[in-house]
């Protein structure tokens, strides 16, 4: 691309107009100065990196001070001189076909996974069960495999070591009551709890059915519903259980409740404290301890 000045025009600005308004590239220049017929390399010459134009409220691009008069002048042969600018497009894909292809609806509607709903089936169909558990007098049928897939303990249980059970693969299950373990096991296939009737005492038993068996879910589970059933009839209960079974989150929220004056007064009345007191003295000091520090009053 050219551009031919007459000597008497200023020689401080090299550039090149653009005229498509529509178009937009991307593209990078080299600019020189030179007289006509010179086979050495020019003093002046400038590359500009790559830049995208898209004629958007533009109208050149350049240098505006490319070289001085004084040297330009000594350029002039025959009174004519050449501007040179060389225009490399550079291919690139468009924004505008890359935003088509990402917004394209979809035709294809995925399903929400069903896997829990299809392994809870199992679980009640018995088919395929390998394994029967005895609890208090109940008997509950269920597959080694997922057992031994969502706890380490039945794992060991069932295949290592500790391996129980006579030949008929009967496992018999000593403190724990029927009703806890019928949960506990749905839970194993379906990863979740259904709605329970007394679900603070449920809550305490499946607490401390999933800490026996290392289901560090499950538990957390339990201890975020006990945080919502702390009162002065129950902490004096779940205040222990935290800190037997190392839930430090559900033993904060007991110790924020007996926070409260209101709420420790109700609490030391009770006939439940004084259970408290004689049974975890060591919890009892770190009690006293605890809310003797300031801001631990409400």
């Amino acid at each position: 691309m050219a551009r031919s000045l007459s000597p008497a025009s200023s020689p401080s600005a090299a550039t090149a107009g653009a005229s498509d308004e529509k178009v937009k590239v991307q593209a990078k220049s080299d600019f020189q100065i030179s007289y006509t017929g010179q086979v050495d390399e020019p003093p002046w010459l400038a590359t500009m990196k790559a830049d995208t134009f898209d004629g958007a409220g533009f109208r050149s691009f350049g240098y505006e001070k490319f070289v001085r008069r004084c040297d330009f002048e000594k350029l002039i042969r025959d009174d004519s001189f050449t501007i040179r600018c060389d225009i490399v497009v550079i291919n690139e894909i468009r924004a505008e076909e890359s935003t088509e292809i990402t917004t394209t609806t979809a035709i294809v509607t995925v399903p929400p996974s069903d896997l829990n709903q299809q392994l809870g089936d199992l679980l009640e169909s018995e088919k395929g069960a390998d394994v029967v558990f005895e609890v208090g007098g109940q008997t509950f049928a269920a597959h080694r495999c997922v057992l031994a897939a969502r706890s380490p303990v039945f794992k060991a249980e069932l295949y290592g070591l500790m391996k129980e059970g006579d030949t008929a693969g009967v496992v018999h299950i000593e403190d724990i009551e029927p009703r806890v373990f019928k949960v506990l096991l749905r839970f194993m296939y379906t990863d979740s709890l259904p709605e329970m009737e007394e679900e603070d005492v449920m809550c305490q038993h499946l607490l401390v059915a999933a800490d026996r068996y290392n289901l560090e879910r499950l538990k957390l589970i339990c201890e975020e519903k006990l945080c919502r059933h702390i009162s002065v009839g129950t902490v004096w209960n779940i205040l222990p259980l935290a800190d037997q079974h190392h839930c430090d989150g559900l033993k904060k929220a007991c110790f924020d409740f007996l926070g409260s004056l209101a709420n420790l007064s109700a609490v030391v009345a009770s006939d439940g404290f004084k259970h408290l007191c004689r049974s975890c003295p060591s919890l009892m000091e770190e009690l006293v301890v605890t809310l003797a520090l300031p801001g631990s009053h409400a």
